[in-house]
């Protein structure tokens, strides 16, 4: 990470991005991420975490400021909206919808390129099969287990295929044995399909199981 990032080249790039509050800077970025890697970022509560996240997924609340630009494949997605940036997100909470099935949920991540009952279908029940999920798609989210849940959450974001992920501490909530299985599904299954990782959490196991470059904020 100590040359210059490209902004032109496949990956996540943040090019000299600066973010403020009150005119106050928070953090800085200037980074590449190639596709299938890991940039880790910690910090302890209020040191930027979240706000960096949300300035890649277009969801900056209007109390910061932020300069520079944001790149993905080399196309600049500074400013378009979260649901064109093609940015798949995972959540401290799984945020499955209480009210649909598992195979519900993952309809509702389904790219709209994929149309026919029949192939949306097949296309659910592959990906299930590929998390070791096989015949979940009826079951109630709720009977699930914590890693259940999040593989579920991480097979809706894939299905929407996005080209890079944003990671909100999503194993936070699991317990040692969960976490590290967990984790090892989400990075191999997105290290997979290309997609560059930015990871925010406070557990270094999670970085160095990331194996990529480590940046702290407000240290």
């Amino acid at each position: 990470m100590n040359a210059p990032p490209s902004r032109h080249e496949a990956g996540l790039t943040f090019e000299e991005v600066r973010i403020l509050r009150a005119g106050v800077p928070l953090l800085e970025l200037d980074a590449h991420i190639p596709p299938g890697e890991i940039l880790t970022v910690m910090g302890p509560s209020g040191a930027g975490k979240s706000t960096l996240l949300a300035f890649a997924t277009g969801t900056l609340d209007p109390a910061f400021t932020a300069r520079g630009r944001l790149w993905l494949d080399g196309a600049e997605i500074t400013h378009r909206p979260p649901q064109t940036r093609r940015i798949g997100m995972l959540f401290q909470d799984d945020v499955l919808f209480p009210h649909l099935s598992v195979a519900g949920n993952l309809a509702f991540g389904l790219s709209a390129g994929i149309r026919g009952r029949a192939a949306r279908r097949a296309r659910i029940e592959a990906a299930l099969s590929e998390a070791g999920l096989a015949g979940f798609g009826p079951r109630d989210p709720a009977t699930l287990s914590g890693g259940q849940r999040t593989r579920v959450a991480l097979l809706r974001t894939l299905l929407a295929e996005p080209r890079a992920l944003a990671l909100d501490e999503p194993f936070s909530r699991l317990d040692a044995s969960r976490r590290a299985r967990t984790r090892d599904f989400v990075f191999s299954h997105a290290r997979a399909r290309g997609l560059p990782m930015l990871l925010v959490t406070h557990d270094a196991e999670d970085a160095m199981a990331a194996g990529g470059p480590t940046i702290l904020l407000g240290g």
